[in-house]
């Protein structure tokens, strides 16, 4: 399994299972990792035994899906950036990704690529494909695509600089602003961004348009925390909205959620134990490490 320290959540109703083993079929090197199942009631209201969430790889990064009913849909403000290596690729891609979806940007030459498409797939999943100039400088085939819009449009830099002062090995790799006459967006404002957090290479831009979509829980991003110093750093850097604790989740100023889950979390929900490691979960905001090892190890 690939160790990355952030790992995206994408929400489903109760397509998880379904959408992973897509994706693992259209993309190369992916595989469906770990199936969880739900082992108590939940305010998800799914039955116990279905399937709670499931991890696959695709080019070997790691995702996580959670069937957690109707609450949450999947938008464009987060999306998933493909840079791929060949046009028969972009092309195989664009396809399989944009049957019965929904085309945002059709697959063609916009100027600042020489090929790029955005959909929305079947099940809601945002996705921009790209076929950059050179792919030889491509650092990271996969990456979460945060689009600052609304409230917090012109406020994508900002965030870089926050995060990156959060998480370590972490910087800001590229910026490229908006000019001039490019109303509604305004100049300084950035067009274009990347910047690394724990290794890992995510993308922002700002967009002025309007959009009828914000960040919100469907997708999440799930920071692995090896002990609860760890767990308490992130929340208290992390947290901007404290009525929205619950479970691990959190929101931070922008509306961007996270998870913050222990090493191991689902080998703790798979275990003789699981029923009572959930039943602790749901009554936490901020996960307890010590106390889910104690009920795990049957103290």
């Amino acid at each position: 399994m690939n160790e990355e320290k952030i790992v995206p959540c994408l929400w489903f109703d109760n397509e998880a299972e379904k959408a992973a083993k897509f994706y693992a079929s259209i993309f190369p090197n992916s595989k469906i990792n770990e199936i969880v199942s739900y082992p108590i009631e939940t305010p998800s209201n799914k039955p116990i035994g279905s399937v709670m969430t499931v991890t696959f790889e695709l080019n070997g990064y790691e995702f996580m899906g959670l069937n957690g009913g109707d609450f949450f849909k999947l938008n464009p403000s987060i999306s998933i950036a493909i840079q791929c290596e060949t046009e028969e690729e972009i092309d195989k891609l664009y396809e399989n990704l944009s049957k019965n979806g929904e085309t945002l940007m059709p697959l063609q030459n916009y100027g600042f690529s020489k090929k790029f498409g955005w959909v929305n797939d079947k099940f809601g999943m945002s996705w921009q494909i790209n076929q950059p100039e050179d792919y030889s400088k491509v650092k990271q085939k996969i990456s979460p695509f945060l689009l600052f819009a609304g409230d917090v449009c012109g406020k994508a830099e900002e965030a870089m600089k926050f995060y990156t002062s959060i998480f370590k090995n972490s910087k800001i790799n590229k910026i490229v602003r908006y000019g001039k006459d490019r109303s509604p967006d305004r100049e300084g404002t950035v067009e274009h961004a990347s910047f690394t957090l724990e290794g890992q290479e995510f993308m922002v831009l700002d967009s002025a348009h309007e959009h009828k979509f914000s960040f919100n829980e469907a997708f999440s991003l799930i920071i692995y925390c090896k002990d609860q110093n760890e767990v308490d750093y992130f929340y208290d850097k992390l947290s901007a909205v404290p009525e929205v604790e619950i479970c691990g989740w959190l929101k931070d100023k922008y509306g961007v959620s996270w998870q913050l889950a222990a090493n191991g979390m689902s080998k703790l929900m798979a275990s003789k134990k699981g029923k009572e490691t959930m039943a602790a979960i749901l009554e936490m905001k901020r996960l307890d490490i010590k106390k889910l090892m104690k009920i795990s190890e049957g103290r």
